[in-house]
């Protein structure tokens, strides 16, 4: 029988959390924090100083002998430098356990060798690290021992944000400032603070860690670049919320047991849709402890799984065929009184903040879709997005039939006078309860959809950090509630101007609202109709960040400066070039050196079987059936191995940027999946004892 787990007496034990600090902290160096936490106040030195002691003498009794500031780089991942609490030793031998305020509060990695876009020189080399208060500090556990970890905004010499953090805590300003407009328009003078709320849920998958390590692909590049179907695949949507096996069970427990201690509110778990893929999902919290939080998630399911024999993937696609891992993004409004901005009420149709509230949502979503795409793009998401088990490329919103009948009666007769009532859920079943159903159905073919009291972004990829999409979502919404203020504040009647209002942005942007199949042909055709882009690949989607429209907002907003922005991009085509350069390198290692060589030697075990039945007089064609069909194959991947070889050279010699960015998606991904294609037919013919990798039936159903 395994440890029972108390999930509400070890949740947060590892966690400087607010309890903590009351207990450990002078009331008054207390109060001064909460100023600078809930009010925004530039923290003094003296109350770092107390904190930093507090935090380290805590540290210390969870264990620790180390600290870093653990800050989010521009490499899709999180850093960190350790450095001990002891100090120098004195005359005699003696060492102290230390930890300063300037410590706690500011760090000094390398600014050169993170990716900065031009906006450092490797020769200017300093950077900062800075202490995000609002993010509560950790003590992680694992092979290194204990480590005190401070979340941290990571920024040039010169001031620019070099990571995913700075601009988000920017834009959670940014929407808080122009909601806080909006709301005391409406009368609201008792909020104080309007936060991004965000839910994230984790999709992933676990493999067996010995198999993970026979195949070079997924070890290079986080996904398999051969691999034929095995004869199930997910056909029968028996995995989907199926029982959990108990090797999982048991890697899921740990998951869930190492999060509570670190505070993350783990909720849900469940199977996914594909074999052998899995999701997680946390409670709600504010928007940049989320982002923190998820990248907690993120590192401790590969931790834990190494420690069960397993290994999480985490890569968008890491099998053809069977669906991806992204991750939905859910994300809300609310003040620090509890009120949820995204409330549509029993009936929205009267709840006039709640309608304009969406509607410049819906004016934000339009006017941006182009920007909401990019903040989902990655070489890893081209390969799921528009699948079938996400989210198509083109941006639309999803309504409902309840909000999208209020929106139609705004548009057609200027003021919404009913709303469509849920009922109650008819199952013909006397002895099950009546259950009352909600007013709209959800539609998982939706990029953004409205789920009640939230939308929910189902584009971002089961790798990337939430900050990037946080950042332009609170970005694009604090720029439609600032157009709305700016009108309405000028407004002699604002009850009139408000319907107006209203009525504007319902009708000028209708066209976002899709409540159909987004999979459909039919709905590619019709967006097209509409004028909504349809951007198909990441590097069709990074010129978004640099268009006047986006420099203007974000610089209006002190989110990105048109140099931050354009490091950015310059950032995002050489990741992309990179990342598809590696897949191809790797593919040509293994087809070269463990694929084709197989196959050659099966072959010629063939062919002397064939011979050795020709000379005992048997008469047996298989045999020179299948070595033909075999040798068919092989010189087509042989020729295909040699294309790719060929434009890979050509790619590699190109300078970065755009063009090299767009020759690797146009000429090297093509020729990839040219030699994908044969390889996996001759994976369907070797000997699985002679073929030199596990096939995608052991990795997905042998866990």
């Amino acid at each position: 029988m395994s440890e029972k787990v108390n999930a509400a007496k070890i949740f947060g034990e590892k966690v400087f959390n607010d309890e903590v600090m009351r207990e450990r902290l002078p009331k008054k160096i207390y109060k001064e924090l909460h100023k600078t936490i809930d009010e925004g106040k530039e923290l003094d030195p003296v109350t770092a100083e107390v904190v930093a002691g507090a935090m380290k003498d805590w540290a210390v009794e969870m264990g620790a002998t180390h600290y870093t500031h653990w800050f989010q780089p521009l490499t899709g991942f999180t850093a960190e430098k350790h450095d001990s609490f002891i100090t120098a030793p004195d005359n005699e031998g003696n060492v102290l356990m230390e930890f300063s305020g300037k410590e706690l509060i500011k760090g000094e990695p390398d600014a050169s060798s993170f990716p900065s876009g031009g906006l450092r020189a490797t020769f200017e080399a300093r950077g900062y690290t800075t202490w995000d208060c609002t993010s509560p500090a950790f003590v992680r556990e694992d092979a290194t021992g204990a480590i005190l970890c401070i979340p941290t905004a990571f920024c040039s010499y010169t001031g620019e944000a070099l990571d995913q953090k700075t601009p988000l805590l920017r834009s959670m300003e940014a929407i808080q400032t122009q909601a806080l407009r909006l709301l005391r328009l409406f009368g609201n003078t008792t909020s104080r603070k309007v936060i991004p709320s965000v839910g994230v849920e984790q999709e992933y998958f676990i493999v067996d860690h010995e198999k993970y390590l026979q195949r070079k692909d997924m070890i290079f590049t986080g996904r398999t670049l051969f691999g034929a179907m095995p004869p199930k695949g997910q056909e029968l949507d028996d995995h989907y919320f199926g029982v959990i096996r108990q090797r999982i069970g048991a890697f899921m427990k740990d998951v869930n047991s190492e999060l509570w201690k670190l505070g993350v509110p783990a909720k849900t778990q469940h199977n996914e849709v594909a074999p052998g893929q899995h999701e997680l999902a946390p409670i709600y919290e504010k928007c940049n402890v989320a982002s923190d939080h998820n990248q907690i998630i993120m590192e401790t399911l590969k931790r834990v799984a190494e420690q069960h024999g397993l290994h999480c993937l985490l890569h968008e696609k890491p099998f053809a065929g069977v669906n991806g891992s992204g991750k939905h993004n859910n994300w809300s409004l609310t003040t620090d009184d509890g009120i949820n901005l995204l409330d549509p009420g029993k009936t929205p149709h009267e709840n006039i903040q709640f309608l304009l509230v969406l509607c410049c949502i819906l004016r934000a979503v339009d006017r941006h879709a182009d920007l909401l795409r990019e903040s989902a793009a990655d070489a890893g998401n081209d390969h799921r997005l528009g699948a079938n088990e996400a989210p198509p490329a083109i941006i639309s919103v999803f309504l409902g039939e309840q909000l999208e009948d209020v929106l139609r009666q705004l548009v057609s007769t200027g003021a919404a006078t009913h709303s469509l009532k849920g009922g109650h859920l008819h199952t013909g079943v006397k002895t099950l309860p009546e259950v009352s159903k909600d007013a709209t159905d959800r539609n998982r073919t939706s990029p953004f959809a409205f789920t009640g009291n939230k939308f929910e972004f189902r584009m971002v990829g089961s790798r990337d950090s939430v900050a990037e999409c946080n950042v332009v979502l609170n970005t694009i919404a604090a720029e439609a509630f600032c157009d709305a203020c700016d009108i309405l504040e000028k407004a002699d009647d604002f009850e009139l101007a408000v319907h107006d209002l209203i009525k504007a942005y319902a009708t000028e942007h209708q066209r976002i609202v899709f409540n159909g199949n987004g999979y459909s042909e039919e709905w590619v055709q019709e967006a097209e109709r509409r004028g909504l882009p349809n951007i198909q690949c990441m590097v069709d989607a990074i010129p978004a960040l640099v268009t006047k429209k986006s420099i203007d907002m974000f610089g209006k907003f002190g989110v990105f400066t048109e140099k931050e922005l354009r490091s950015r991009v310059e950032i995002q085509y050489e990741s992309y070039s990179k990342t598809i350069n590696i897949e191809a390198r790797a593919m040509i290692d293994i087809a070269s050196k463990h694929i084709l060589p197989a196959v050659m030697r099966y072959a010629r075990n063939l062919a002397g079987t064939a011979n050795e039945l020709k000379s005992a007089g048997a008469v047996c064609a298989v045999p020179v059936k299948v070595l033909e069909k075999m040798t068919g194959y092989l010189n087509e991947a042989y020729e295909a191995l040699d294309e790719l070889k060929n434009v890979t050279i050509e790619a590699a010699e190109m300078e970065s940027g755009e063009e090299q960015a767009r020759f690797y998606h146009d000429k090297v991904t093509v020729a990839m999946e040219r030699l994908r294609k044969p390889v996996d037919e001759l994976e369907m013919i070797v000997d699985k004892e002679e073929w030199p990798m596990p096939s995608y039936g052991d990795l997905l159903f042998e866990v």
